[in-house]
């Protein structure tokens, strides 16, 4: 973990990356629990609407994603975008808070927030740049102890925004402490980043809007990217399930959801570390298979479970698979296209919606035909689907290649 993390921070550029990306998890930590009933419960939005409302900003951040990072490739100036981006939120999360009536919310959520959000791929590309400088070879460590910055950030973040609310009549307040985020992330940036020296990147055929799309989804990359979606599905279905059975075929209660979940988050954390180590010995693809095997046996066991402790036992074997499947598809992802490091951190976006959109589908068939127990174990399935398919595609060669 000290090596890891001595990684990470020897590099001013990586240091300054990670405080950014725990800024932004703060903004991401401190609304992300409260959009839904600020959403619904205090501006008046109907179930359904709030529901397509939200796969609509999936997607149009896929595609500002996607846009940002074939410019971050042209352009070769991360500084420029990601201050850009960031004014973005500091208007979608401010507007929400000044005028909280409907029609902000849903402009801010649809347009300004996901383009926002894509100051994800931004950041990772930013870091994978470095990384690439210096041939690569800290590439897993430097990535871990970015994306730990952000679960740290949703580690300290939402209790200390609750006790903020704690007696609040509104739950918007939330975005105010966003807002405040984005502008000392944009002051951040603007004062400690250097802006990028020498002329822009020599630009061919390979970096037109088309060109890259194109690219995107090419059979040998994009079965790759299904693969990993199917693997980081199996995050969204616990996120989804595991509430419901702690109340029910566990027979928990609410305040056994608030524990485990933060008792998860932490290891999580610790675990981030532990992996990145294990990387020096082990393959990208040989590690995702590890723990994407790992998550199938816990949500197969989580759908087993029917006391609290059975939960609470499961902690360990949860946060340790699970910080393998948050921080090693990084990577992975970035690697399909190695050398265009805006488009390829892109695909984290398009493996976030991918994901999304799967484990939707499964807790809908899951709970159609069977219980939120079943619905685990078919999201177990899912996980062992997608590990087969990438073995299939990389399991006797390097890992994932870059394809051009």
């Amino acid at each position: 973990m000290t090596s890891t993390l001595l990684i990470a921070l020897r590099h001013p550029v990586v240091r300054l990356s990670m405080i950014t990306i725990f800024l932004f998890g703060f903004t991401g930590a401190a609304t992300a629990p409260y959009q839904s009933v600020i959403g619904i419960t205090e501006l008046g939005l109907s179930n359904g609407f709030y529901s397509i409302l939200i796969f609509a900003a999936a997607a149009v951040n896929v595609i500002v994603s996607l846009w940002v990072g074939v410019l971050a490739d042209r352009i070769g100036n991360y500084r420029i975008l990601l201050m850009t981006v960031m004014l973005f939120g500091i208007l979608g999360y401010g507007l929400v808070y000044a005028v909280p009536v409907p029609a902000s919310f849903v402009f801010c959520t649809l347009v300004m927030l996901p383009v926002y959000n894509a100051m994800t791929s931004l950041l990772f590309a930013n870091v994978r740049a470095i990384a690439n400088l210096e041939g690569g070879r800290d590439a897993a460590a430097i990535n871990s102890g970015v994306r730990a910055a952000i679960s740290v950030a949703w580690v300290l973040v939402p209790g200390l925004v609750a006790l903020v609310l704690a007696g609040r009549g509104s739950m918007l307040p939330a975005y105010l402490l966003a807002c405040l985020g984005c502008i000392a992330n944009l002051a951040l940036v603007f004062f400690k980043l250097p802006a990028t020296d020498g002329p822009p990147p020599a630009k061919n055929h390979r970096h037109s809007f088309v060109a890259s799309f194109g690219e995107v989804l090419a059979p040998n990359v994009f079965a790759r990217l299904t693969a990993v979606s199917l693997i980081t599905s199996t995050l969204h279905v616990n996120a989804a399930v595991q509430p419901l059975i702690i109340t029910g075929a566990a027979g928990g209660t609410v305040t056994d959801i608030g524990v485990i979940v933060g008792i998860v988050a932490f290891l999580e954390v610790v675990f981030i570390f532990v992996w990145a180590r294990l990387q020096v010995h082990l393959r990208a693809v040989t590690a995702l298979a590890i723990s994407a095997g790992l998550y199938a046996v816990y949500l197969t066991l989580l759908g087993l479970a029917s006391a609290p402790w059975h939960v609470y036992a499961l902690t360990l074997l949860s946060a340790f698979a699970a910080a393998a499947l948050i921080s090693i598809p990084i990577t992975y992802i970035q690697d399909l296209i190695s050398d265009r490091p805006g488009l390829g951190s892109s695909l984290i976006s398009v493996n976030l919606f991918l994901s999304g959109g799967i484990s939707a589908i499964l807790f809908a068939i899951g709970t159609r035909f069977s219980d939120y127990s079943g619905t685990s174990m078919l999201g177990a399935l899912a996980g062992v689907t997608g590990l087969g398919l990438m073995l299939f595609l990389d399991g006797r060669g390097g890992g994932a290649h870059q394809h051009r």
